[in-house]
């Protein structure tokens, strides 16, 4: 079957270790686990880090096939969407908790495949009113927005809250999520062109990067890491919350511990989100008539260009795969 593949890693040249061609065809580790027809597959930077060689297990397989997120026809020809998260079957917690989870593509074959083998458990039923490329958006930035804003920072209707970085799936995602919650979404970008598209999917106001807000924020979304923690840790009131998931732009920022323990603030720390997570977003997504936005949808056999379009940052939205 044809997938795009991870042959090696390379930190400075990710791509270099990307393959599209020929794979074997899945195996099932037991009969827990099902293979789901893949109709349409989205990008995310954890297969940008699983390139470059970061985060990954060091005992993970090579060559594997990369891809978190899918939707697709499963063998009772059922439309349904892939939770990513792969679990102990044994772990009776919050898979997200568990420390033997992993990412569908860390240790098993992704989902940047004509085929892909999952427990049954990760399967959750898709809305006919979602396309599969929709659909496919969101179980790993779309949950994590969702996570991030609902469950962590526990916003509610007239709460305000700082996206930074206007561009990618996790900022649409809480841009879109927050403003039909009744949420006041402030966005930050370096491009004007981004700030633009934010406003026009619901954000109240969009700044530059690192600009002073007119007012302290209830809670921050970072996902970007060094070039804009400083102005997070700044941007939140006393007794606010930061929720990171992401370091796009880089690890290690100053933390400036004195403005975290005088303003009292939280800093919570999540990566993607449960079965349940995603079970909610969907059902809040067709509640609400949210479509995630697509930034392009590509034939599988073209995948180097879609992680190209996420290297260069040149993207408003999720970049698709269709076998």
């Amino acid at each position: 079957m044809l997938a795009a593949t991870i042959a090696g890693v390379n930190a400075d040249d990710p791509i270099a270790g990307l393959r599209v061609g020929e794979h074997r065809e899945p195996v099932l580790p037991d009969t827990d686990w099902t293979v789901v027809q893949v109709r349409a597959a989205s990008l995310n930077h954890h297969d940008i880090w699983s390139l470059r060689g970061v985060g990954t297990p060091k005992n993970a397989p090579l060559p594997r096939v990369l891809g978190c997120d899918a939707a697709g026809v499963d063998e009772s020809g059922r439309e349904v969407i892939i939770h990513a998260l792969i679990n102990d079957p044994e772990w009776a917690g919050e898979e997200i908790l568990d420390p033997r989870v992993t990412i569908l593509s860390d240790m098993y074959d992704g989902t940047f495949a004509e085929r892909v083998a999952v427990p049954k458990r990760n399967l959750v039923i898709k809305p006919a009113a979602l396309s599969f490329e929709q659909a496919a958006c969101l179980p790993t930035a779309w949950v994590t927005a969702f996570r991030m804003l609902f469950v962590l920072a526990g916003v509610q209707p007239g709460s305000t809250v700082l996206v930074q970085g206007a561009g990618g799936g996790v900022a649409t995602a809480a841009i879109m999520l927050g403003r039909a919650a009744g949420v006041r979404v402030w966005v930050t970008s370096r491009t004007a062109e981004k700030r633009a598209r934010a406003l026009e999917l619901g954000a109240d106001q969009a700044f530059e990067t690192g600009t002073r807000l007119p007012d302290r924020v209830d809670a921050v979304l970072e996902t970007v890491g060094a070039a804009t923690w400083a102005h997070s840790t700044k941007a939140v009131r006393p007794g606010g919350v930061i929720v990171v998931a992401g370091m796009t732009s880089g690890t290690n920022p100053p933390l400036d511990l004195e403005r975290i323990y005088m303003a009292k603030l939280r800093i919570v720390g999540t990566t993607m989100g449960t079965r349940d997570d995603l079970e909610q977003l969907v059902q809040f997504c067709g509640e609400h008539d949210i479509r995630p936005p697509v930034h392009s949808v590509l034939p599988l056999a073209e995948a180097r260009t879609g992680f190209e379009s996420m290297l260069t940052g040149d993207l408003f939205g999720k970049v698709l795969l269709r076998p």
